[in-house]
């Protein structure tokens, strides 16, 4: 049998908002057999198998199934459930963030030696982040302003906004950026919840660079969007109407007040993260591709996240 013939063996442990979505994709992906499922709520279990086409079982039992594990249950959870599954020698997908404390993360990606791990980073593979990687360069970025807000709703309150929603910035941030911040300040509040709602954080790298990223579970309207400043111009991004714009010399539209200088415009057609991140995840495991979002990718983005949250306890 042909390396592309063969099917992984994939379970979900957890399958609420988040783990609903990922059965659905493993159900329809041809070069999956989705061999179970495992829910704390045994009644949604059965339901999102019934739809997915498989098997609701016990974690221990989805884990003896299968080949690798999709890990979408609370933060709380992910260490415990993970381990467990490295223990078994499965390979392991562990929703963002990838533990609850850096102690935790180490403890996996030390455990997960010879195994993949892959944390659910999804915007690394969104058609947008790709879109910003390509784009026209303005010179050595210097700045990055990033801003993710939603209208509140009542799921993921096990965390605060910075684990919840800011994370996900801080991880493209650190990968636009090529490295960890030498210091970080950051305000935030609880509105609706019993954890800081909304975070405003600074974080600072090497060279003067710097990075404002701010995230709102509470907003009354709905904002995606990313500006790098650079040596030679600037970068102006809207993630929800598709829009990228680059003023740089030499731009292909010229900008009258600045000689020299023009805007380079784009947009991108979206595609499926969630499809491509499971994509590769399924790649990794049964063709050796590389990881994208690794173990030491997924604590580096939690360390900072945790520190955001800390200097915002300390009013910093």
């Amino acid at each position: 049998m042909n390396a592309s013939d063969t099917r992984l063996r994939l379970a979900i442990l957890g399958v609420g908002h988040f783990g609903r979505f990922h059965s659905l994709k493993a159900a329809g992906n041809p070069r999956v057999e989705l061999v179970g499922l495992a829910d704390a709520d045994a009644a949604r279990a059965a339901t999102v198998a019934a739809e997915a086409g498989t098997v609701a079982l016990a974690p221990e039992a989805a884990i003896a199934a299968a080949d690798a594990v999709i890990i979408a249950a609370p933060t709380r959870f992910h260490h415990d459930l993970a381990m467990a599954a490295l223990a078994a020698g499965r390979h392991v997908f562990i929703e963002k963030p990838i533990a609850a404390t850096l102690e935790e993360a180490d403890a996996l990606i030390a455990a997960a030696q010879g195994r993949v791990l892959q944390v659910g980073h999804i915007e690394r593979f969104s058609a947008a982040f790709r879109a910003v990687v390509e784009a026209p360069a303005g010179g050595r970025a210097l700045s990055w302003d990033a801003v993710r807000a939603a209208p509140f709703r009542p799921r993921s309150l096990d965390v605060s906004v910075v684990l919840d929603l800011m994370i996900h910035d801080i991880d493209l941030v650190l990968a636009l950026a090529g490295e960890e911040p030498s210091g970080i300040e950051a305000v935030g509040a609880a509105v609706a919840s019993d954890r800081p709602d909304f975070a405003v954080a600074r974080l600072r790298f090497r060279g003067g660079r710097a990075a404002v990223i701010t995230a709102s579970r509470v907003s009354l309207v709905m904002e995606r969007r990313l500006r790098v400043l650079g040596t030679q111009g600037e970068m102006s991004v809207n993630f929800l109407d598709r829009s990228l714009a680059v003023l740089r010399r030499g731009g292909a539209d010229p900008v009258a007040t600045m000689p020299g200088h023009g805007i380079d415009r784009a947009t991108w057609t979206d595609h499926d993260s969630l499809e491509a991140e499971q994509a590769a995840f399924v790649a990794a495991c049964l063709d050796g591709a590389p990881v994208v979002v690794d173990g030491a990718a997924g604590r580096r983005a939690l360390k900072v996240a945790l520190a955001v949250e800390a200097a915002i306890a300390r009013g910093e």
